[in-house]
C-alpha cells in the first residue's frame, strides 16, 4: 500500500512536471491547469428548420465553415436560415463561442472546433454543436488545444461505425490544459500572424491558378472555334482536328523493377515520383518476378479508374516503372505527348471523357483505352504546341513554388504547435 501510495505521489509530480509546453514566451513560468471544458462553455445543437426556412434571414454557421481552414467571416458564411425571435435568440453564437462539427462520415472531421471571434452573431446548424462561454478563456487558443493537443483523444472518443458522432456529454467531459489569460492571448497573437501570413500565400496560389485556368480557356479553341482567342505572335493557320489516336500509340511492355526502371509512383499533377516519396519502401520485400508496366520520359499516363475521370499526367521523371492499373502512351512525335498533357487539365476535355465513362465494381468508372484515343481535338503545328508548353511550364513552374512556400509555412505552424501546447 506505501508503495503504491509513493508511485501515486512520483506520478503525480511526473505529471506536474509535464504541464508545461517545450517553447514558450518569456515572463510565463507557471504550470498549465487542467480544466474540464464543461466549466468553460456549454453545449447545444444547432437548428433544423424547414427546407423552406433556409437561404433567407440570418447566416447560419454549417459544417463547411468549421472545416474551412480560414477563420469564419461573418461575410463568407454562405448559408442562412429565417427563424422566429424566440429561436434565433436561442441559438446565436456569439464573439468567443466554439462551434463544433457534430457528426461526420470522416473521423478526422468529427468533433473539429472553429472559435467565433466576429462581432456580430450568427446562427448553427443541427450538424454543428455550439459551445457558449460562461468563463475567461482565449476562444482561439481554446480551437488550437482541442484541435491539436486534444484531436487524438476526441476521435477515440466519437462513436460510430459508417458514420461518427460526438455528443454535448463527450465535450463536457473532456479537460484541456490552460495557462493564464495573459499566456492564452499571448499564443493567439502569435499564431493569429502565422494564419494571417498563411492566408495571404493562399491567396496568391489561388490567384495564379486562377490565371492558369484563364489561360487554358482562351489559349485553345472554344467550341465550334479552330483558332484560340489568345496565342502568339506570328501564328495566324487553323489548328486541326486529330484523333488522340493519331498523336499517340500505346506502350504496354512489362518489366520486373530493375537499377534502370526502378518502381515509382504517379500522382495526379505532379506526375511520375519516387515511390520513397509517398511512403517509407524499406520494409518492403522486393518481388523480381513481378511485372510492372515501363514508362519512358515525355510519355502521357492515364489511369482510368477513378471516380472521376482518372489520373491524368506527363512522365517528366524518365525511365520508371509503375503500376499496371495505368494505361502508358508514348508521343508519335517529340512535343505532342506534352501539349495533350496541357490540354488534359482543361475542363471541356474532361467533359468529352465523362462521355465515355461506364460504371465498373466498387462504385468507381472506367473509361476504356480505345474510347480515350477516339477523343478528337484540335492541336496547332509544333511549333506552337512548343510555345504553349513552353508557356505552361511557367505557369506551374510558378505554382509549384507557391505551393512550396505554403506548405513550408504549415509545416512551421505545425511545429510550434508541436512545441507551444502539451
Amino acid at each position: 500500500m506505501t508503495s503504491e501510495n509513493n508511485l501515486y505521489v512520483e506520478k503525480n509530480k511526473a505529471e506536474v512536471s509535464k504541464n508545461v509546453p517545450e517553447l514558450r514566451f518569456q515572463g510565463f513560468i507557471d504550470a498549465w491547469e487542467q480544466r474540464k471544458l464543461g466549466d468553460l462553455m456549454t453545449f447545444s445543437n444547432g437548428i433544423n428548420a424547414p427546407k423552406e426556412n433556409y437561404g433567407t434571414g440570418t447566416k447560419m454557421i454549417s459544417v463547411m465553415d468549421i472545416l474551412n481552414p480560414l477563420p469564419i467571416k461573418y461575410d463568407n458564411i454562405l448559408n442562412s436560415v429565417a427563424v422566429d425571435k424566440k429561436i434565433e435568440d436561442k441559438n446565436k453564437v456569439e464573439k468567443g463561442d466554439l462551434i463544433f462539427v457534430r457528426s461526420s462520415e470522416i473521423v478526422e472531421e468529427v468533433g473539429w472546433a472553429k472559435a467565433y471571434k466576429e462581432d456580430r452573431y450568427a446562427l448553427y446548424s443541427g450538424f454543428a454543436i455550439r459551445g457558449k462561454r460562461i468563463s475567461s478563456y482565449n476562444a482561439y487558443f481554446i480551437e488550437l488545444t482541442l484541435n491539436y493537443a486534444n484531436r487524438k483523444e476526441v476521435e477515440r472518443r466519437a462513436g460510430g461505425s459508417t458514420r461518427f458522432n460526438i455528443s454535448q456529454e463527450i465535450l463536457n467531459s473532456l479537460t484541456v490544459l490552460t495557462p493564464s489569460i495573459s499566456e492564452q492571448n499571448q499564443i493567439d497573437l502569435f499564431f493569429t500572424k502565422i494564419d494571417n501570413t498563411i492566408t495571404l500565400h493562399q491567396r496568391k496560389l489561388d490567384k495564379l491558378k486562377l490565371v492558369k485556368q484563364f489561360y487554358l480557356q482562351q489559349m485553345f479553341p472554344q467550341n465550334g472555334e479552330k483558332v484560340p482567342r489568345v496565342r502568339f505572335a506570328n501564328f495566324d493557320e487553323n489548328w486541326e482536328q486529330r484523333k488522340i489516336g493519331e498523336l499517340l500509340t500505346e506502350r504496354n511492355e512489362q518489366i520486373p523493377e530493375n537499377e534502370e526502371y526502378p518502381l515509382m509512383s504517379f500522382v495526379q499533377e505532379i506526375g511520375v515520383i519516387p515511390k520513397g516519396e509517398r511512403y517509407d519502401r524499406s520494409f518492403l520485400v522486393k518481388d523480381n518476378n513481378k511485372k510492372y508496366k515501363k514508362t519512358e520520359l515525355g510519355d502521357f499516363i492515364y489511369s482510368s479508374n477513378n471516380l472521376e475521370t482518372g489520373s491524368i499526367g506527363f512522365n517528366r521523371t524518365g525511365k520508371a516503372v509503375i503500376s499496371p492499373v495505368y494505361s502508358i502512351f508514348e508521343s508519335k512525335t517529340e512535343h505532342e505527348s506534352k501539349f495533350i498533357g496541357v490540354l488534359s487539365v482543361k475542363k471541356d476535355f474532361i467533359n468529352k471523357m465523362l462521355h465515355y465513362r461506364q460504371g465498373v465494381v466498387y462504385g468507381q468508372w472506367r473509361i476504356h483505352e480505345n474510347d480515350f484515343l477516339n477523343i478528337q481535338i484540335f492541336v496547332p503545328n509544333k511549333n506552337e504546341q512548343e510555345k504553349i508548353v513552353e508557356f505552361f511550364n511557367l505557369v506551374n513552374h510558378s505554382i509549384e513554388i507557391q505551393q512550396s512556400k505554403l506548405e513550408k509555412l504549415k509545416k512551421i505552424k505545425h511545429t510550434f504547435l508541436q512545441k507551444m501546447f502539451i
